[in-house]
């Protein structure tokens, strides 16, 4: 719907009517989240939207939305703002094709369809010639872990005759065989490298660091997801047993989680430190899908959504940031709270959330998962306190690096923000606040 009203709308309306149609998009599937039919709804043998796929679509629609507000950049500057409208709904469209799909096989076509949308938007709107090497990082890590998966369900389709989900659960090896370990590594590896856990991360800072507003709001809002909804998709598919190997990718995210969270204490640009932060957070995501717990994957997809509005609240700040001092650089951004006391309200409000205080759902996500990975262990308590420790300490750091000190000399008069702006952060933190009360819209997918 929204391709087709862009196609018959002239240069100069088609922005606003791709995000009034985006918007339009999004409250029009509000209401599928309260119907009694929605746990398992379809409408046809290819589509099925349940509880896990619906709240993130919406999330898709809403991010996308403030994709486009937070790049209103692009088309005062007329850098090509129709090419990256049909970027955006393009991405927009493999997103939610890839949520909605119930054949395995055709999820997995797009899933590696919106690496497309996402490789243009980096290479065409980024800031830095460096953006080519991000983005064969990003395309190399992805596509290289996703061809095992690949291989895999060509395999299962044609032992099985069927790769979807209304069927009965899919077991290629006995459980208790060496194959059956390997084919969890196949079906892992590829959501691993999306989610990114630890050790298979290194594509994501430099994919943050070079792209757009834009690539960094949709990176961090919805395709990290990917990860986190492969993951809990193919437990549902494939006959899984708790393991080694999941024992093995719980301690290890974790681990990860917290070293990450220690790096981040350690970066100087503002896009680096959310974008490690994200990988601590999506660590615990990866903790909570692996304990196969009720309480662990109610907690990950709650955390999926509070982390894809708070991170992408976080990265437009940072583009408001870099808008008005022409860095990134903590040392150099510094002041704001004398200059926009109001911005420098929903820095507050973002890093608060980023720690999971109360009453954010990232508070309540955080307490499924915590619980969930100590009933695995209570060793684990370890790595999960030194990452409720440090999460709290960077985003401080964040805050105050950022929003104290003296104003900056070199900026000069200073051009105030945009009412749009405010409204962005306002659409981004909102619902990060409210959730809470109704949160048994999201945790109730699986009871």
């Amino acid at each position: 719907m929204n391709s087709l009203m862009f196609m018959f709308c002239k240069n100069k309306t088609g922005w606003w009517v791709t995000l009034w149609s985006l918007a339009l998009s999004f409250m029009t599937s509000i209401p599928m989240m309260f119907s009694p039919l929605l746990s398992f709804s379809y409408f046809s043998n290819q589509v099925l939207i349940d509880g896990l796929s619906m709240p993130l679509i919406i999330l898709t629609l809403w991010i996308s939305a403030m994709m486009i507000m937070a790049s209103y950049k692009i088309k005062i500057l007329n850098n090509s703002p129709k090419y990256f409208l049909i970027t955006v709904l393009l991405l927009n469209l493999s997103l939610i094709l890839s949520f909605s799909m119930s054949n395995i096989i055709w999820f997995y076509i797009f899933f590696e369809l919106s690496l497309i949308p996402t490789l243009m938007l980096i290479l065409s709107w980024g800031y830095q010639p460096e953006r080519l090497q991000a983005g064969m990082y990003m395309m190399m890590y992805t596509i290289m872990a996703s061809l095992p998966l690949l291989l895999l369900l060509m395999y299962s389709a044609m032992e099985m005759g069927h790769l979807s989900l209304f069927m009965e659960k899919i077991s290629l090896f006995k459980s208790s065989s060496w194959l059956f370990e390997i084919q969890w590594v196949f079906l892992l590896l590829a959501f691993l490298v999306k989610t990114p856990i630890f050790s298979l991360h290194l594509w994501l800072p430099k994919a943050h660091v070079e792209a757009p507003v834009a690539g960094s709001m949709v990176l961090a809002g919805v395709l990290l997801k990917l990860g986190g909804y492969g993951m809990l998709r193919m437990m549902q598919v494939f006959y899984f047993k708790f393991c080694t190997l999941s024992i093995f990718i719980l301690v290890f995210s974790l681990m990860g989680g917290a070293l990450t969270s220690m790096m981040c204490l350690r970066q100087v640009d503002i896009k680096s430190l959310v974008a490690y932060s994200s990988i601590g957070h999506m660590s615990l995501v990866v903790g909570g899908t692996m304990s196969t717990t009720i309480w662990g994957w109610q907690g990950s997809l709650t955390m999926m959504i509070a982390h894809g509005l708070c991170s992408s609240s976080l990265f437009a700040l940072t583009n408001f940031s870099y808008e008005k001092m022409s860095s990134r650089s903590m040392f150099i951004s510094k002041g704001s709270l004398m200059l926009v006391p109001a911005m420098a309200m929903w820095w507050f409000i973002a890093c608060i959330s980023n720690m999971a205080a109360p009453p954010t759902i990232n508070l309540l996500s955080e307490i499924l998962l915590f619980m969930s990975s100590l009933f695995m262990s209570f060793w684990l308590l370890i790595p999960l306190s030194m990452m409720t420790f440090l999460a709290a300490a960077y985003s401080l750091y964040l805050y105050s690096s950022t929003q104290h000190g003296g104003a900056p000399k070199f900026i000069s008069p200073f051009t105030p923000y945009k009412t749009q702006n405010f409204m962005i952060m306002m659409l981004h933190l909102m619902p990060v606040n409210i959730l809470i009360m109704k949160s048994d819209m999201i945790c109730s997918w699986i009871i």
